[in-house]
């Protein structure tokens, strides 16, 4: 299968099944976790989550007529608790986008389809004024993904403990507009 053969695009109605069923799986079958309603609320609706909300988005991509890969993006900051109160400051609601649901069937991994979605959510909130940040948490124990949110995410709090349970590494996305603050600030000085 070559990176040619998906076809990538914010989802529209005809993709919520499949999107459910990425999301659903991996919850299952990668977490080892299961459906946890006080946190996968977005996941048995997600017309009403992504669709139907103007400022959040949900992507797939497609390989051969089934959804394979997803990455969404819900205006909100993260919350509070299980996560520290400081973050929550740090980011807050209405102005940060927070990266949900980057999930990637195992037999499709590899091929840099997280990593094209991903950067399709970066460009979408770099481009909407209402936010400020991109937040993002993921647990540790997934396999590969700190060291694919170190490829391309900056590290703002490691909430790791010993023992059971989550093991939460916060990050955020620097959006390019804030870059070229930067360099803007930078030059005139």
């Amino acid at each position: 299968m070559s990176a040619d053969s998906y076809r990538l695009r914010v989802a529209g109605q005809a993709d919520v099944a499949g999107a459910r069923s990425v999301m659903l799986d991996t919850f299952y079958h990668v977490f080892g976790i299961g459906y946890l309603p006080e946190h996968h609320d977005d996941v048995i609706d997600p017309e009403s989550a992504y669709l139907r909300h103007p400022l959040n988005r949900l992507w797939v991509a497609e390989h051969a007529g089934d959804i394979v890969a997803t990455t969404a993006v819900r205006a909100q900051g993260p919350r509070h608790p299980p996560h520290p109160r400081w973050l929550t400051e740090r980011y807050p609601d209405p102005r940060t986008a927070q990266l949900f649901r980057v999930y990637v069937r195992p037999e499709h991994q590899r091929r840099g389809l997280a990593r094209r979605l991903v950067a399709m959510a970066v460009e979408y909130v770099d481009t909407t004024t209402e936010f400020d940040d991109l937040y993002l948490h993921t647990d540790a124990r997934t396999p590969g993904a700190l060291e694919f949110w170190r490829s391309c995410a900056r590290l703002v709090h490691d909430a790791r403990t010993p023992g059971e349970g989550f093991q939460t590494v916060h990050f955020d996305i620097p959006l390019p507009r804030h870059a070229h603050t930067s360099q803007r600030e930078h030059a005139m000085r």
